[in-house]
């Protein structure tokens, strides 16, 4: 039984909309299943929303509906999210899936039955905005609670723990034994940091009494299952867990999350949970940062969100797309401004690749009647040209694999914009002027085509339309996505016809006005 690469993100919170971070992360791990798809790898990758926990029941309760019917018009957002930024995602899971709720309330017994699970009386304070118990050592100074908690309420009630502190003498020394466990390094040093502190046993029951929006306990109907314990199990509970399937996918290679859920959650709670049940963990988390605007957090009380549905909408997906991955580099904070997407899209998509899909194409038009010509003739500048094109892949390839998108797409536009210095250096116009220099403008011609159809084969990971219209406009019947087969230079078969050449990226205008929600 072949092992598929298994790729995850964090499953999303139904208690509001979709906005950019949530954008981000399933383009940026869309980007890496379909790169992994390209080098011919069976390929699973799941996404998905967390649908259980107080937050929800009382969002259902405001809106005057039931948690299930509530749960039902917001998961439809992020599925309508991954629909339109072309996320090529083989699952949906939602926690409310009898197919997860079965693997939660096995593990919950199975645990229950190896003694990593008791029963134990809570005094203390309970914070509902984080659903979660809070003790006195994370007040402030002035007595107070930090803001992210929320309204804070005194509480004493009996619930199940699982044993967490036990197993803290073994998280270190798997985090400090797999240096590649979590990425970027910075962000391991930061969970060995955190694992200093003696770790406390974790709540993972709410009672029915306080909260019946869960799944509940197999072995205690009086009491539902912590929504974070309930959610990380999800990597498992819809690839077979218990069975012999499960071994085609897990463990997973990646888990791509944000920043603020790898403490505690992802890089406490979850190895912790796979350790006691016997499973491998994950290969890697890939742990990727926030958007900010003006250096500050996006929150709908600044007023600064941004609508990626919008953006796309408006200046296509695919440029959405380049720009998130352009821009930010993995595992770090980037900032968000319109004039940046603007600048960006007019530059680089619209003059760099824009520019030169529509010149080159209509010079094979004007000069060879459309028909791709065989090269013939080559001078420094074309053999130039030619190894730039043979040194950029293996590198796009290996920064692709290292998960460095940003690297791999100025990699990449090296190739575009050289490309467009050779036309200007070689001046197919003035060739095509002197009968002589036939056989050298029929290499010339040859020499744009083949760049565009290379550039086309390594940017599909991210930009997969555009990646396919650029091949139809060369006249390619059968799309070239495989690197082993077809990221290689020279493979453009001569004489074959072109396609029409249609505009990719109309530039903007610069009077557009921002896209936010």
């Amino acid at each position: 039984m072949s092992k598929k690469f298994y790729i995850t993100t964090a499953i999303d919170y139904v208690n509001g909309k979709p906005h950019l971070g949530h954008a981000y992360e399933k383009v940026l791990a869309d980007v890496i299943a379909r790169f992994h798809r390209a080098q011919g790898e069976a390929v699973h990758f799941l996404t998905g929303v967390d649908e259980h926990g107080q937050k929800v029941q009382q969002s259902a309760q405001k809106h005057g509906v039931e948690p299930q019917a509530f749960c039902d018009e917001m998961s439809a957002h992020f599925v309508t999210l991954c629909r339109s930024l072309d996320i090529s995602n083989d699952d949906f899971v939602r926690t409310t899936q009898p197919r997860h709720k079965k693997v939660v309330q096995d593990i919950l017994q199975k645990l229950f039955d190896e003694g990593h699970i008791y029963k134990g009386k809570f005094e203390g304070f309970y914070s509902t905005r984080q659903e979660q118990f809070v003790t006195e050592k994370e007040r402030l100074p002035d007595g107070n609670f930090p803001e992210i908690y929320g309204e804070v309420i005194a509480l004493t009630e009996e619930n199940y723990y699982f044993r967490l502190g036990s197993h803290q003498q073994w998280l270190i020394d798997f985090v400090e034994k797999n240096p590649g466990f979590i990425c970027p390094e910075f962000r391991r040093k930061e969970v060995l940091g955190f694992l200093q502190k003696p770790l406390g046993d974790l709540c993972i029951s709410r009672p029915k009494a306080r909260l019946s929006w869960g799944i509940p306990f197999p072995f205690d109907p009086e009491y539902v299952t912590y929504v974070w314990f309930d959610a990380l199990i999800n990597y498992v509970s819809v690839v077979g867990y218990g069975t012999t399937e499960s071994g085609s996918y897990w463990p997973a290679d990646h888990h791509v999350i944000g920043k603020d859920i790898m403490i505690p959650a992802h890089a406490i709670y979850w190895p912790i949970m796979l350790q006691a049940i016997g499973l491998p963990q994950p290969r890697q988390l890939l742990v990727h940062g926030w958007w900010t605007m003006d250096r500050e957090k996006m929150s709908k009380s600044l007023g600064n969100i941004v609508d990626p549905l919008e953006y796309a909408s408006k200046y296509g997906v695919d440029a959405f797309r380049y720009f998130l991955m352009r821009e930010m580099v993995v595992g770090y904070d980037s900032d968000f401004s319109h004039e940046g997407f603007v600048t960006r899209f007019n530059s680089d998509l619209a003059n760099d690749l824009g520019n030169l899909l529509n010149r080159s194409l209509n010079m094979i038009k004007r000069y060879r009647q459309g028909l791709i010509p065989a090269p013939v003739e080559k001078d420094e500048n074309d053999k130039s040209l030619d190894a730039l094109g043979g040194e950029i892949l293996p590198e796009v390839i290996r920064c692709f694999s290292e998960n460095k998108t940003h690297e791999a797409l100025s990699l990449l536009w090296q190739l575009v914009q050289r490309t467009n210095q050779y036309i200007e250096q070689s001046a197919p116009w003035a060739l095509a002027k002197d009968p002589a220099k036939a056989a050298k403008l029929d290499t010339v011609l040859y020499n744009l085509a083949e760049s565009l159809r290379l550039v086309s084969v390594l940017v599909a990971p991210v930009m997969p339309t555009v990646a396919s219209k650029i091949q139809d406009q060369l006249g390619l019947r059968e799309k070239q996505v495989l690197f082993p087969q077809f990221a290689r230079w020279g493979l453009l078969p001569p004489g074959q016809p072109i396609g029409e050449a249609q505009p990719l990226f109309p530039r903007i205008e610069s009077d557009d006005k921002k896209a936010r929600a």
